[in-house]
């Protein structure tokens, strides 16, 4: 046997871009129905959905490392308590984020209850614009839901969450159990509102999750709040009131170290007030006691350097002073107090690091109090300044006593200069000698005395000058568009699914299918394609004279195809065309019917013969008796198969040999001499003989008879026959068992905008008013392929 064509692999078939786009594009009904159910959909979850939007600030962070602001009190070059006090802004981003400061905005805008309204589609958030205020009397332990129904101004009904009666209370009135008072805010007595409320630190913890702050850029200290909330006003307000925190929380801390330091200096001036005093009384008794009113300094290189020296042992014992009073103030604090700060002096070379150090330890006190208020005594942080602090202040005052004894060496070398002077100028009188020793009691009182109240004044203008951490560059401002359910892309998706959708649907089923579509791959086969039938509007419908169908049409070419396959049989012979098929419900019977009678039509005398005796279906199509074929072929006796042929009304010269009862034997019935002899008859007396024979593939009726044949149509019908049962008839031709072989395919369908499969867009001619008019469907006639 010769080697079939493998059909399905076939790549001139398999892919065609322009089949392929029209065969969809025939479809395109599906495909509208399919994007307008997507985009509805699309339509309706946004219009139930909630938007959200998103809100986002802008501020300047104070940071050394990265160029931040500078504050108006940096003007004070001497002030310098601000500086002392780092930060960084990756650590103020976490500041501005800690649940501390979330909690006190949640806290201030009351966050934790929300209130709320029943809309049509959905609830309806009352941010600002509830008409009732829920006021706790106490910390809000857990969570609840309510809903609130006034019965008129003073009064209301309460319900739980699942719309269960409460009690009927009055406004103002405490609620018991629930320990919560509704107030009317506006006096309605049509009110319907419904609130919920969590604990405060539930409530702030899903803010914190909401809040993003993030840098804006690396070398800036520019750093962006944002939030997403579905009420725009409550979004803009949680980003102010964070930024408020924020701010207050550091401006607290400074103050707090400004006013440590301020009641340090008040105690000292009153201490030294009173030493100086004391110092100007002895003086005074001094001068009386000795009757002195005024003391000539002398003259002198000695005098001079006398002074000199005096001057400096008076800086030495001022350092001492302050050095010795800030060490008894560091004993006697305790372990979390603040230690006063920029009250040593830096010009000295002797000031070693005791000022910075004394700064490190007031800075990690304010963080371990932050973290204290963030996470508790049990933060690893929080242990860890705790440990470090005692090292710290042991360091500072090492640092301290180290600087004491510079100092008290520094004074003995003056002293010891001081001798060798006063050993110089014994001629001054003893007088001037001892005044000189008040007058240096009272020079050092004095310049502590000054120094202290400058002190005072610049921490005082500091206090009230404190600027606070972070400047505003942008306030919060919401976007006017939600950035959720984004519209666009919700419709463009649904845009999508309504054309991937039907198309990937579509797609696995041409994928699945494996019907014959089209004459494209029959045309594929080496067997002479003879044409197409479109479908009929009748399953039972005959060609006559009149019809000007489309199926009409196409048996007319079909008969024209078979003259020229017909045209080796000898002149005087009928001319035996044979219809057959792969398997049943293909349609073969139809053809041979209208096939006969378009021929008929032609002036030609015709026989129609019904072979396929085992299923017979020509009674469906024409009214003929119940006796035929089989009973000329059973019968023993010399009756004459004219006998049982019935001539068509309507027809001229159509005739019948119906197919007779269904016998028990029709393999051995169409193998009787009387076949042969029934064809040579029949073939000196009708022009055309058509012959309806059983399928191929399911019986050997066919093949035994096949040799009284001139020529075979093969009949195939579209969209029924397996693509892989072409081979039967592909087989048949290259093995000669089926003479003269010829294929038809039945019961086409438009396809990609063709009509039927003939590359013409007319109708064979027939649209341009020749023939019966034909009343034109409409729009929704062709979607839902009504006829």
């Amino acid at each position: 046997m010769q080697e079939n064509k493998d059909l399905n692999q076939n790549p001139d078939f398999n892919f065609n871009l322009k089949d392929i786009v029209y065969r969809y594009l025939s479809r395109w009904p599906w495909f509208l129905l399919a994007i307008l159910f997507s985009l509805s959909a699309a339509y309706l979850y946004l219009r139930y959905s909630v938007n959200q939007y998103s809100a986002s600030a802008t501020i300047l962070v104070k940071d050394d490392k990265k160029g931040g602001m500078v504050g108006e009190i940096a003007a004070i070059s001497d002030i310098d308590v601000l500086k002392k006090v780092k930060s960084t802004v990756d650590n103020e981003m976490q500041i501005i984020n800690s649940r501390t400061i979330v909690t006190k905005a949640v806290d201030s805008l009351k966050l934790n209850i929300q209130y709320f309204s029943d809309g049509r589609l959905r609830q309806e958030d009352l941010y600002k614009a509830s008409p009732i205020e829920i006021v706790f009397n106490n910390k809000i332990e857990k969570s609840g839901s309510y809903a609130v129904e006034s019965t008129d101004a003073q009064n209301f009904e309460l319900f739980d969450s699942e719309d269960n009666l409460i009690g009927k209370y009055k406004f103002g009135q405490l609620v018991p159990k629930l320990n919560f008072t509704v107030i009317n805010k506006t006096g309605d007595s049509n009110i319907n509102t419904k609130f919920k409320y969590l604990p405060l630190l539930s409530s702030a913890q899903i803010y914190k999750s909401k809040l993003n702050v993030r840098l804006i850029a690396e070398n800036t200290s520019v750093v962006e709040l944002s939030i997403v909330d579905q009420n725009k006003d409550r979004a803009q307000d949680f980003l102010d009131m964070v930024i408020w925190h924020y701010n207050q929380d550091a401006i607290d801390d400074k103050k707090a170290v400004f006013r440590r330091t301020s009641e340090f200096i008040n105690q000292r001036i009153d201490s030294l007030g009173v030493e100086l005093s004391v110092v100007e009384r002895q003086g005074e008794r001094y001068k009386i006691a000795n009757r002195l009113t005024d003391i000539t300094s002398e003259s002198g290189l000695y005098i001079q350097n006398a002074s000199e020296l005096n001057r400096q042992l008076n800086d030495v014992d001022t350092q001492l002073a302050i050095v010795s009073s800030l060490m008894n103030t560091i004993r006697r604090a305790g372990p979390l107090e603040l230690i006063p700060t920029n009250v040593l002096t830096t010009s000295s070379q002797d000031a070693t690091s005791a000022p910075v150090l004394i700064s490190n330890y007031n800075t990690m006190i304010l963080r371990q109090r932050d973290y204290m208020n963030d996470s508790g005594p049990e933060n690893p942080r929080v242990k860890q300044i705790n440990a470090q602090l005692p090292v710290l202040k042991d360091n500072i005052l090492s640092s301290l006593q180290t600087l004491i004894e510079n100092l008290r060496i520094k004074k003995r070398e003056l002293l010891s200069q001081q001798g060798n002077v006063s050993s110089k100028i014994s001629a001054v009188p003893t007088q001037q000698r001892e005044y000189k020793g008040i007058s240096r009691q009272e020079g050092l009182k004095e310049a502590i005395y000054v120094y202290l109240l400058q002190k005072r004044e610049e921490i005082a203008i500091s206090l009230a000058a404190t600027e606070p951490n972070a400047k505003i560059i942008d306030s919060a401002l919401a976007a006017s568009t939600p950035v959720s359910p984004k519209t666009g892309t919700i419709y463009l998706s649904a845009l999508f699914l309504g054309c991937f959708i039907p198309l990937g649907i579509f797609y696995v089923r041409d994928i699945l299918d494996t019907k014959i579509h089209g004459s494209a791959i029959i045309k594929q086969l080496s067997i002479p394609y003879i044409g197409d039938i479109p479908k009929a509007d009748n399953n039972d419908e005959i060609v006559t004279l009149n019809s000007r169908s489309s199926t009409a049409e196409s048996l007319r070419i079909v008969r024209t195809n078979l003259e020229f396959m017909l045209s080796r049989v000898p002149e005087g012979v009928g001319k035996t065309i044979f219809v057959t098929s792969t398997i049943p419900q293909e349609g073969k019977t139809f053809i041979s019917v209208n096939l006969s009678a378009t021929i008929a039509m032609s002036g030609k005398k015709v026989l129609l013969i019904g072979m396929d005796i085992r299923n017979p279906k020509l009674d469906e199509y024409i009214d003929i008796p119940s006796k035929g074929l089989s009973n000329y072929l059973s019968t023993s006796s010399n009756a004459s198969y004219k006998e049982y042929v019935v001539k068509l009304k309507d027809y001229d010269n159509l005739y019948v040999i119906p197919p007779g009862i269904i016998p028990p034997n029709p393999a051995e019935l169409l193998m009787s001499p009387k076949i042969e002899e029934l064809f040579n008859d029949l073939q000196q007396e009708y022009d055309y003989i058509v012959v309806d024979t059983a399928p191929v593939s399911l019986v050997t009726d066919t093949l035994i008879i096949a040799h009284h044949a001139h020529s075979f149509l093969y009949v195939v019908r579209d969209n029924h026959l397996d693509k892989r049962l072409l081979s039967v008839p592909e087989s048949l031709y290259n093995e000669g068992k089926l003479p003269n072989m010829g294929i038809i395919l039945n019961d086409t369908v438009k396809h990609h905008g063709y009509a039927y499969g003939y590359g013409y867009g007319y109708g064979y001619g027939y649209g341009y008013g020749y023939g019966p008019a034909v009343k034109k469907k409409s729009l929704l006639d062709r979607i839902l392929r009504r006829k």
